[in-house]
């Protein structure tokens, strides 16, 4: 008499623990998915050379497979953000992956580079799904702090890809072509499609999904750039970002044709670097947001962003300053990166629970746009100076530091909005 009560408690644990398994996954998944965009780039820099002798294209033609794919990120945020506010999560993100394989796959038996260009782009609009949509799945299911420390834990990911990709990349080519690398990237893309269906739940219920199309999500952009704290947190974030792609984009040339670096030394101080802004993000997350006011987190970062620029400017216009000054510089102009970012992400999320997915949008197409001028502007002066990078880095992190307290008023907040 007793065996069909147990037999329905033993399946209940089951399942139990079965959902404890997936919430255990997901901040690996969400991090894979936000880490697929920048690892696409990254594994593939190495490879630009390659491309171009095989090819018979110019250096001008191969860059714009690299553009391409950058232009279809931030375009495909923008569409399929808000579309993910009407179908729900699961549907166009397993789709997005899917067109990120097929794509891939394309690319690798590219018979030209019209054929890999157009690819290139297609697969950049896939796998703008796993960037857009993972924001958007952390505000469907954390609110206030719970999702700010998330965010965090999902840079832990995104941000070591890119110091192991280049890495990584450069190993494949020693064992096959830039065929081949394209080849790892659909490997890569089909077993993060295979976890996101097997760990990722829809967590957007239809009674809370938007309905209207065009003019309606045309309604809701206006409404969220309307807000002015929500476009305070996103201009704040996204030129903190810009001033982050100014450091990379110049240090290279800095280092390495300005101060002399070996390229072996520029690529161990730029994983420094990049650990450091990793590590700041989770000391952020884990340790400072909860026991002190997100304001007073972000304005932190930003001071040390702006002390970094002015540093930088000091340090490129002095004479005879050696390779260790300026390096140190670039460290805390990377550093306070990984606390600005996370935390802007959280407060702009935390405004919009009924358009999350159009807010992700906005955050990452604002962002990669900066993101591609912010070299333009470190590379003004040319090969033989530091100092286009330096101001471009400081103009940047003013410019941020004064989106914040223009917009957002921190002397004027509230409750922290990430207490909760």
């Amino acid at each position: 008499m007793d065996a069909t009560p147990q037999t329905g408690a033993r399946a209940d644990d089951t399942q139990r623990r079965a959902a404890r398994g997936r919430r255990r996954r997901l901040p690996l998944v969400l991090g894979s998915l936000t880490a697929l965009g920048p690892l696409t780039i990254d594994l593939y820099l190495p490879a630009l050379p390659h491309v171009g002798t095989d090819l018979h294209i110019s250096q001008t033609v191969t860059q714009l497979t690299l553009t391409a794919f950058m232009a279809g990120i931030a375009l495909g945020q923008l569409v399929i953000g808000p579309l993910s506010d009407t179908l729900g999560r699961r549907r166009p993100l397993l789709l997005g992956l899917s067109g990120y394989v097929v794509a891939g796959a394309l690319c690798a038996f590219a018979p030209d580079p019209a054929v890999l260009i157009g690819m290139r782009l297609i697969q950049g609009l896939a796998g703008a799904a796993g960037i857009v949509i993972a924001r958007a799945v952390v505000r469907d299911l954390y609110d206030g702090l719970a999702a700010a420390r998330l965010l965090s834990s999902l840079m832990l990911v995104s941000g070591t890809a890119p110091i192991l990709a280049p890495v990584l990349g450069a190993q494949l080519l020693r064992l096959t072509s830039w065929r081949g690398v394209f080849v790892t990237l659909t490997l890569l893309g089909l077993a993060i499609l295979a976890a996101t269906a097997a760990v990722l739940p829809e967590t957007l219920p239809r009674p809370e999904r938007r309905h209207g199309g065009l003019p309606a999500t045309l309604r809701t952009m206006r409404e969220l750039v309307g807000d002015r704290s929500f476009t305070g947190y996103l201009l704040t974030g996204s030129l903190g970002f810009a001033a982050l792609f100014a450091y990379i984009a110049g240090s290279s040339f800095t280092l390495q044709e300005v101060y002399g670096a070996s390229p072996q030394t520029y690529s161990l101080l730029f994983g420094l670097n990049s650990l450091g802004m990793v590590a700041t993000g989770q000391l952020s997350g884990k340790l400072l947001l909860g026991r002190f006011p997100s304001h007073r987190v972000l304005a932190t970062g930003l001071a040390v962003l702006v002390a970094a620029g002015v540093a930088l400017v000091l340090l490129v216009t002095a004479a005879h300053v050696g390779l260790l000054w300026i390096t140190g510089a670039l460290f805390f102009t990377a550093c306070p990166v990984g606390m600005i970012l996370p935390t802007t992400t959280a407060l702009s999320l935390q405004r919009t629970p009924h358009a999350a997915g159009g807010a992700s949008a906005l955050l990452g197409t604002t962002q990669f746009l900066m993101g591609a001028l912010a070299p333009t502007l470190a590379g003004l002066g040319g090969r033989s100076t530091a100092l286009p990078m330096a101001l471009s880095v400081l103009g940047l992190a003013v410019a941020a530091a004064g989106c914040f307290l223009a917009l957002c008023r921190p002397w004027q907040a509230g409750p922290d909005p990430l207490a909760r």
